[in-house]
């Protein structure tokens, strides 16, 4: 494998990286902070990672590890992504809609905050960030099996809360 490139290996994984870090820490600037930290970390060991198959899969590992043993020197905040502001809202909505549609959003948020950790890196590979099967669980640190589990009672968690809060405001 040929050497990595900052700008052309490296810097196209800082959005991921983020999202990644968000997601865990559920805070921006943490987030942020986790991104460069991340970007340090795997650049100064450059020349070690020539057998490594995916950068991507290691660099999140690396944020994902870095995030968890920030959380565990400190109490973490969890700070809801309400707070975060929404994106610009979508003028084929009437008000009447956009307000239910942000309110379902909420709620998505507030219930996929409530998962636990785990649960929640495995819908943030898979769902959001699109990552294969095998590439999120190299991230994560399981087996491709252990992974798929996982998601799937993620999923299925956050839709039965979804549905106890939509149909009887449990």
């Amino acid at each position: 494998m040929r050497m990595i490139d900052f700008r052309h290996d490296l810097l196209p994984l800082k959005d991921r990286i983020y999202r990644t870090g968000l997601r865990i820490t559920l805070n921006a600037q943490e987030a942020e902070d986790l991104t460069q930290d991340t970007l340090l970390r795997v650049w100064s060991k450059r020349h070690e990672l020539q057998q490594i198959d995916s950068l991507e899969a290691y660099c999140l590992t690396v944020c994902r590890n870095l995030a968890l043993d920030r959380m565990a020197k400190r109490e973490n905040e969890n700070l809801s992504l309400e707070s975060v502001q929404a994106d610009a809202p979508d003028s084929a909505l009437t008000p009447q809609e956009q307000m239910e549609h942000d309110e379902r959003l909420q709620r998505i948020h507030r219930l996929f905050n409530q998962l636990p950790e785990k649960m929640r890196t495995a819908l943030q590979l898979r769902d959001i960030e699109g990552m294969s099967y095998q590439q999120a669980a190299q991230a994560m640190n399981v087996t491709e099996e252990v992974f798929k589990v996982t998601l799937h009672r993620a999923r299925k968690a956050l839709r039965n809360h979804y549905e106890k809060l939509e149909n009887y405001g449990l």
